[in-house]
Order: C-alpha cells, then sequence, then structure tokens
C-alpha cells in the first residue's frame, strides 16, 4: 500500500502564501513517484486568477480593493476564482504508476476520488460533461458552469478545479464550495462582463445545514484514500522548508508583476 504525504492546514493563509505552498509541494517532487495532498483555507476573501488571464479585463479592481478582498494568480490555468468560505484541496505528485502520463488522466482520477469524498458526506455526484462552447471562449468565472470532468450535482457545479503538468509531474488544486457566495462573486467580476444564472451549489446547500471545514476535510481524505488505496502521513515543513516557501511567496505571488504583469516561466 503506497503512503502518500498529507498537509491539513488548520489556521487560514494569506493567498499568496497559500500559492507558495503549492509551487513548493510541486516543485519538491524528485524522480521517485511521491505525492502530496494538501487542504488549507484563505485569511481572507481572495480572487485568483488562471496563469493566462488577464486580471484587469475578469476582475472588477476597484471593488476588490474597496472591500479588502485580494488578488492572486495561480501557477494553473482555469478560469477566475472566489476563495473565502470554502475547502480548497491540492494534489501534487511524480507517480505515474497510480495517475495517468496526460492531464485529462489524472484530472478524471482525481475527480473520481473527490466524488468518493463526496459520498462519505451522503452526496451523490458525478463527472460533468463538456461545458457550452461560449463558456471557453468568454471571461466566465469558473463557477459559471461544470466543466468536462468537473464535479457536479444535479447539473450544479460543486468542485472547480485547474492543473499544471510538466512532464510526468503535476499540480492540480481546487475549490470546494463550503458556502454559496455568489453575491459576492459578482461583485468581483469586471463590470463589462455580462454573466447570467451562475449554475454553482455549495456543501452547505446540498446537505441542507451548515458544514465545517474540519468535517469535510475528514471524509474528502477517507474518500480520497479508499479510492486510491493509500494510507496517509501527515507532514509538517522543516524551517529549511518554509524558508523556501517565504522566499516563492516573496519574489513571486506577493509581486505586482506577477499577479498583473508578465508572466514569468
Amino acid at each position: 500500500m503506497k503512503t502518500w504525504d498529507l498537509i491539513v492546514d488548520k489556521i487560514p493563509l494569506p493567498g499568496a502564501l497559500n500559492m507558495a505552498v503549492d509551487e513548493y509541494l510541486f516543485l519538491s517532487l524528485g524522480s521517485e513517484p511521491q505525492t502530496h495532498v494538501r487542504f488549507y483555507q484563505w485569511e481572507r476573501p481572495t480572487v485568483s486568477v488562471g496563469y493566462s488571464q488577464v486580471a484587469d479585463k475578469v476582475i472588477n479592481l476597484d471593488s476588490c480593493r474597496k472591500q479588502g478582498i485580494d488578488i492572486v494568480r495561480r501557477m494553473t490555468g482555469g478560469k477566475l476564482v472566489l476563495h473565502h468560505r470554502e475547502v480548497t484541496y491540492s494534489i501534487s505528485s511524480s507517480d505515474s504508476e497510480v495517475f495517468s502520463s496526460t492531464l485529462a488522466g489524472s484530472y478524471r482520477l482525481i475527480s473520481h476520488a473527490l466524488i468518493s469524498g463526496l459520498k462519505e458526506m451522503g452526496l451523490q455526484a458525478r463527472l460533468a460533461g463538456p461545458a457550452p462552447s461560449f463558456y471557453g471562449e468568454g471571461n466566465f468565472p469558473c463557477f459559471s458552469y461544470p466543466a468536462r470532468d468537473e464535479v457536479e450535482i444535479d447539473g450544479k457545479k460543486i468542485i472547480g478545479s485547474a492543473q499544471k503538468r510538466v512532464g510526468q509531474k503535476f499540480l492540480q488544486h481546487g475549490s470546494i464550495l463550503l458556502e454559496n457566495e455568489e453575491e459576492l462573486l459578482r461583485q468581483v467580476l469586471a463590470p463589462r462582463e455580462r454573466i447570467g444564472r451562475l449554475r454553482m451549489v455549495s456543501l452547505s446547500e446540498a446537505l441542507g445545514r451548515p458544514v465545517s471545514f474540519d468535517w469535510a476535510v475528514e471524509r474528502l481524505k477517507r474518500g480520497i484514500a479508499n479510492y486510491f488505496g493509500i494510507t496517509f502521513m501527515p507532514k509538517t515543513f522543516a524551517p529549511e522548508e518554509m524558508g523556501i516557501i517565504e522566499d516563492i511567496e516573496r519574489t513571486k505571488y506577493g509581486t505586482a508583476e506577477w499577479t498583473f504583469g508578465k508572466r514569468r516561466a
């Protein structure tokens, strides 16, 4: 039975630091098969944009500034996500024996594992089919529509994910809504964007009661472990690792150049 590293951040972190931790876990992968699973939270409402998005085209910067909403850019692709009352997961791996060697294949496997976690909560979810063509072409937020192989319940997206892959190594992270904050999401969208009804649902809505981060994480852990047939080993960062993470935050994710300017390789 394989053993995977597990990081559960009980204390919410700033957006730039969250992105730096995920990137460090990806960069730390070696040639030997290794997998890290992380669950985390956000210190304050934070908008993240995909690697290739132009921030001022999709974000209402004035609204974010007035409401104290942070903005970060992910190393992964995809569309705008508002992170706040949610469970965020990340999986980084170099294990091609467990995960497919393709982005689509590993994405689908992880979605099945997350569905297993939702089943532990008493929810019946499934993989989504293709989204409407205009979803891919426009500046819609991530939770406008379920996209192919994302996780939906009754046609509404409950988990939105994005992946970065280099050879056999990949990072996939995603948002699992604890509460539906559609009103706040609409406030952070660029004013010129006309967005209709959002097909999104939260865990609290699907279960008909409030859901805590800890409760959801325990069931997601169980579902992922059962689906892949693995055990988890808790991981903490050594001081030298935290030094690298803080350097990534300081020189990359905490800079306006990365967030709003030219993308670096």
